[in-house]
Order: structure tokens, then sequence, then C-alpha cells
């Protein structure tokens, strides 16, 4: 059996982070998800600030990049400056087909950068490929 993980969406479009719990509830991956809908909160999250006192430390981040309040570009690049958060593997999920935008994604430490699906289908497949290399494939660091 495995270990649950905690997945940190930072989703501020409802209906992608509606659809992106269906597609890991369907793919029955073992996590819990948690979703926060713009830059601040994912930082209070991070820094279990707030609402957010007692939050897990995540194992898998999935970030989109443009949220309000802070950008996922400032999150990413904050979280990888910080030694207690940088090995936290950060999946950027986002509509942006910019090749600037995958260009500085992965200059600020992204760990992989991936085209949000449109459609339902389309987001079963990205789930399950996360499932297969994320989870099955990779050794995720130990966090704390």
């Amino acid at each position: 059996m495995t270990t649950p993980i905690n997945i940190l969406l930072i989703e501020d479009n409802l209906g992608d982070a509606k659809l992106t719990a269906k597609a890991l509830s369907r793919a029955k991956i073992e996590n819990t998800l948690y979703v926060v809908d713009d830059g601040m909160k994912a930082m209070d999250f991070f820094y279990q600030r707030g609402e957010y006192k007692d939050a897990p430390r995540p194992d898998l981040v999935l970030l989109d990049l443009n949220l309000p309040k802070k950008d996922g570009r400032e999150i990413l690049q904050e979280i990888k400056a910080d030694p207690s958060l940088l090995k936290i593997p950060v999946l950027i999920l986002s509509t942006s087909q910019s090749m600037e935008d995958v260009d500085t994604s992965y200059r600020l430490h992204a760990n992989s950068y991936i085209k949000k699906p449109v459609d339902f289908p389309g987001f079963m497949e990205v789930i399950r490929s996360i499932d297969s290399y994320w989870m099955g494939v990779v050794r995720l660091p130990a966090m704390g």
C-alpha cells in the first residue's frame, strides 16, 4: 500500500481546480489535495501562517502561473530560494504555451512544465502521467 501524498494545487480558476480534483480522484491517486486560489494564500500555506497554521508540508505542488496577489513565477522563485522548501517538487500547470514562460519556469527551478489541457480526457491523461512519473518512477525527497 502506498503512503498518501499531500498535493498543493495553487489555482485561481475554480473550474480548473474542480477538474484537477476530479481527475486525481478518478485516477485513484492516494493523496490529500489542498487548494489555494491566490499567491498570498499559497505562501501562507507554505509557511503555515494564519488560516493555514496547521497545514502539512506539501509533497508535490501543482502551480498555475497567472494568479492574483502574487503570481506563480514569484511563488516559484521564493520557495526555490528557501532551503526549507526548495526540495518540494513544483510542476507548473499552465495554459500558456509561451516559450518565455517555459524558459522562465525552468530558470526558476520548476521541476516540470505541463500545458494545462482544456478538456477532462486531457486532464485525465496529464494526471495519469503525473501519477506514473512522480508517484511511480521518481523517488521524492524526505520533507521536513
